[in-house]
């Protein structure tokens, strides 16, 4: 089984890392918990879902900004784990 499709293009240029890295960043402003998932911490993303959503409720959206840049430094992260186990 071939890597491209009959156009030559690989299926990751639409479906893969490079479309995904700025999406996922752009996700994380709207459902945190949803693009920490996407990173691959599932467990991370069920405690930070299980906060996320009273702490909502009851600052009326406040906290928010926290957990936004709670996705955006595990995503980095994870990128930068990703990059480090290539490298080597």
């Amino acid at each position: 089984m071939q890597d491209a499709c009959a156009c030559g293009i690989s299926p990751l240029f639409f479906f893969g890392e490079a479309y995904l890295k700025p999406m996922n960043y752009l996700l994380a402003i709207l459902l945190p918990p949803l693009s920490i998932l996407l990173t691959g911490r599932p467990i991370v993303a069920i405690l930070t879902f299980l906060i996320w959503i009273p702490a909502l409720v009851f600052s009326g959206g406040l906290t928010h900004p926290m957990f936004i840049i709670l996705a955006w430094i595990l995503i980095f992260q994870a990128r930068e784990d990703r990059r480090e186990r290539r490298a080597s």
